[in-house]
């Protein structure tokens, strides 16, 4: 049974000024050092991002149904 981290790449790659990712909000760093990462680490990584996701889904749901 695999018990790893899923990655939160969603193939939408684009880095802003800041080198975050706009599809998944992990910062270059973050996915550079993805593979080689322990589980704790994904999963601190993930606790992170999921807000941000989360917070960009319901921005853009907003501006749809304007």
């Amino acid at each position: 049974m695999d018990h790893s981290v899923r990655s939160p790449c969603i193939a939408n790659c684009k880095l802003d000024d800041n080198e975050v990712c706009q599809g998944c909000f992990r910062t270059i760093e973050e996915i550079i050092s993805w593979s080689s990462s322990s589980n704790s680490e994904k999963q601190a990584i993930i606790d992170r991002v999921e807000p941000l996701q989360q917070r960009h889904r319901q921005e853009r749901q907003s501006k749809l149904s304007q």
